[in-house]
C-alpha cells in the first residue's frame, strides 16, 4: 500500500490565480474598522497593507468592487466577503496581512 504525499508547500490559497490590485477597502473586525489597501486578490483570499493589522485568526468582513475587466463583466461586481487573517509580514516597511476568504456574496 503506497501513501500519496503532498508536494511541499501545497497551499490552496497560493494555488489560486492572484490578481495584483491596489484597492482601498474598509475591513470590519470585532475590534473596529481598519482602513487598508489590497495588494493582491484571489478567489480564496487577499493580501492587504495597513498601519493597523487585525490579529492572526481574527474574523474579518469587507466589501469590494471588483473591476469589470477582471471579472469579465460589463460592469464592476460588488462582493461582500467574510474571512480570517492567517498571517502577518513586514516587507519594505509595509505591514501586510494575508486573509482567507471563507464565504462571499455578490451584491446587487
Amino acid at each position: 500500500m503506497s501513501q500519496r504525499s503532498k508536494p511541499i508547500g501545497d497551499n490552496p490559497v497560493r494555488n489560486a490565480v492572484r490578481f495584483p490590485m491596489r484597492l482601498a477597502i474598509h475591513i470590519h473586525t470585532d475590534d473596529g474598522e481598519i482602513e487598508a489597501v489590497t495588494e493582491n486578490i484571489s478567489a480564496n483570499g487577499l493580501l492587504f497593507v495597513s498601519e493597523h493589522l487585525p490579529d492572526v485568526d481574527s474574523k474579518i468582513e469587507f466589501t469590494i468592487a471588483m473591476p469589470s475587466a477582471v471579472m469579465g463583466s460589463a460592469t464592476d461586481v460588488t462582493i461582500h466577503c467574510r474571512g480570517r487573517v492567517v498571517r502577518h509580514s513586514l516587507q519594505n516597511s509595509e505591514k501586510k496581512a494575508a486573509a482567507v476568504i471563507d464565504e462571499y456574496f455578490l451584491k446587487a
